[in-house]
């Protein structure tokens, strides 16, 4: 099957969350609040595309990015029905690439996908600190 990667400027809040319904990534998303997902979408300001030949989106990196120091790729999900095929390695390879040599590409992991990170080329950071979200 062909898949069709795109950098999209104005992906459809409602694909966005089908995709992460169909990927399991909708566990750990807000996907019940449409103006937060909506909010979601417009502000993240490179999202890389993965799309079956018609036209399904089935996969989808959401980064918030400088272009030049670093790559916060926020959201990374794969229809579950196309995992497996290195759609998710494509679309972290085009994400980096759309950001920049200079720019480090950093994702928090899902705890039952932290095995799947390192097969695909990125390594485990130690010196990360975080401030939960209120909601």
């Amino acid at each position: 099957m062909t898949i069709r990667y795109a950098v999209e400027r104005d992906l459809d809040p409602a694909e966005f969350v089908d995709v992460l319904r169909r990927s399991g990534l909708a566990a750990r998303r807000p996907v019940d609040d449409p103006a937060r997902i909506a909010r979601m979408v417009e502000h993240g300001n490179l999202v890389v595309a993965a799309r079956a030949a018609d036209g399904l989106l089935v996969g989808v990196a959401r980064s918030l990015t400088d272009f030049s120091f670093c790559c916060y790729l926020s959201d990374l999900a794969v229809d579950e029905r196309f995992q497996g095929r290195g759609i998710g390695r494509e679309l972290i390879r085009r994400s980096r690439a759309a950001a920049g040599p200079d720019a480090t590409l950093i994702l928090l992991s899902a705890p039952q996908a932290q095995s799947y990170y390192p097969h695909v080329g990125l390594e485990k950071a130690d010196n990360c600190w975080i401030m939960r979200r209120e909601s």
